[in-house]
């Protein structure tokens, strides 16, 4: 008890700010120039100081003759221009310390100016005045505890919960603070009496290359400090125009998917990018034809209730037991232009349709059945009841509209800018926080179908039935014929 107690009481929450640090760059920078310029000052004019040696006792004070002003300006100039460069290199050999200094100068500036602090009048004499004079000052009696701390690419912002009156607006500063330090917030939650902002420094530096997208238990790396727990957070909803990099980032998704082992279903009705991994993938895994689509619909719901019944006939099963825990693989299916889809449908077909996807997105998790579905516009009757809830990982990429924003992340507090850079958007990754998102790079010339195609072949895949082995039922053309009559 007595450790935990110390434990609590000397947590370290980062640097403390305080109401003088809204001079904090400043200060820095002139701890850095004076040192430099003094000392350049005292080499300079080391031949002139030494004639004053009165204060050794050795001598009497030699009488000075004229002043040479030319030299003291040089002097001084120099010294100045000595300093400034040292300010100059300090800058560009801790960039990231001066980055510190300058969140922390305009945390405190936020602070101040927006007066959250209470003052009271204070007289006092004055310091210059030649006679005795009264004069009033502001005394700070409160100022908030508020911390600063960086830490793996992420900035911590918290603010002391002290039930003051300004605790209200202290729960409502994420969106101040992700514009103001040009971060991301990807994450808000209230802990030991404050709330902590958790942001993202520098989103687009986190980006990384198609090579270093690595798919680990349960996990597939997107960025830096950003990923996809697909076994915590199932199924991903990607939407976005033309030229917002949709295509290559499932592209990208699916040749670290077919990798890692997964079983993959491609699903493409507008018979696009996607369709082309026919001629790589195995036969029967990629279907752009209405029939074909719901018939692997309709097989992924049936295998997958089916692996829920041989799940418990397994050796390592527990009750609670997900698909990995008794070393089954994941399996993804792949929709692209779902919404395109469904408006080729017959009403009747549409209702299929959208109860075989309800129940992929409600039971899947822990079976180990998930969606990646990709529209231009995620629209809500065809994600009605509560079945857009269900993708927690959501994408929107290149230029939407508000209501295309509003469609993927519901009414939020966030103003969305479009930068024209490909890759570039907004996901939010689980927590209810929307934060900016960068695809992976694919370097120029690198050809997705080819390597997608040498995965694959290197994969050995199961050939146990479906309900054991949790492939996708894999359908005859007979089969898709039967979906479509």
């Amino acid at each position: 008890m007595v450790i935990d107690v110390k434990q609590r009481l000397w947590k370290y929450r980062g640097h403390r700010i305080r109401p003088n640090d809204e001079y904090a760059v400043l200060r820095a920078g002139l701890g850095v120039f004076m040192p430099v310029f003094l000392l350049t000052l005292a080499v300079y004019f080391w031949e002139g100081l030494m004639e004053w040696r009165s204060w050794l006792g050795i001598d009497t004070l030699i009488e000075l003759q004229a002043w040479n002003w030319m030299y003291l300006s040089l002097g001084l100039a120099v010294s100045i221009v000595v300093g400034a460069i040292a300010v100059a290199m300090a800058y560009f050999f801790f960039y990231e310390r001066f980055k510190k200094t300058l969140h922390i100068q305009k945390i405190a500036r936020m602070l101040v100016s927006n007066n959250f602090m209470e003052k009271e009048k204070k007289t006092v004499d004055s310091t210059w005045a030649l006679t005795e004079k009264k004069v009033n000052k502001d005394k700070i009696t409160y100022f908030p505890k508020a911390y600063y701390k960086r830490k793996k690419g992420y900035v911590y912002v918290r603010l002391a919960l002290d039930m003051s009156r300004f605790q209200d607006r202290f729960l409502k500063l994420g969106e101040e603070l992700e514009n103001g330090l040009f971060c991301n917030l990807v994450e808000q939650e209230v802990e030991e009496n404050f709330v902590k902002y958790k942001l993202l420094y520098d989103m687009q530096k986190n980006r990384i290359s198609i090579n270093d997208v690595t798919v680990h238990d349960g996990s597939m790396k997107l960025m830096n400090n950003v990923y996809w727990e697909f076994d915590k957070m199932p199924h991903m909803l990607i939407a976005g125009g033309t030229g917002g990099g949709k295509t290559y980032f499932i592209l990208t998704m699916i040749q670290s998917l077919v990798a890692y082992g997964a079983d993959v279903r491609i699903l493409d009705p507008k018979k696009a990018d996607l369709a082309d991994l026919e001629t790589v993938m195995p036969e029967r895994t990629v279907f752009s034809k209405s029939n074909g689509i719901m018939m692997t619909l309709r097989k992924s719901v049936e295998a997958m209730h089916q692996r829920s019944e041989d799940m418990k006939q397994l050796p390592d099963y527990q009750t609670g037991s997900n698909y990995a825990d008794v070393g089954l693989p994941p399996v993804f299916i792949v929709f692209d232009e779902f919404v395109a889809f469904m408006e080729m449908l017959e009403p009747q077909d549409k209702m299929k349709a959208l109860e075989y996807m309800k129940q992929l997105v409600m039971l899947g998790r822990q079976m180990g059945y998930f969606l990646i579905l990709a529209a231009q516009r995620p629209d809500a009757k065809y994600l009605a009841d509560g079945i857009r809830d269900q993708f927690s990982f959501r994408v929107a990429l290149g230029k939407m509209s508000e209501s295309g924003y509003g469609m993927m992340f519901g009414d939020v507090d966030k103003t969305f800018s479009y930068r024209g850079i490909k890759g570039r958007g907004y996901a939010d990754t689980g927590t209810s926080v929307i934060t900016e998102f960068y695809t992976p790079i694919v370097p120029k010339g690198y050809d997705l179908l080819t390597e997608i195609g040498r995965a694959s072949a290197g994969v050995e895949r199961a050939s146990a039935p479906a309900g054991a082995s949790g492939s996708v039922a894999r359908g005859t053309d007979d089969d898709a014929r039967e979906e479509g009559a």
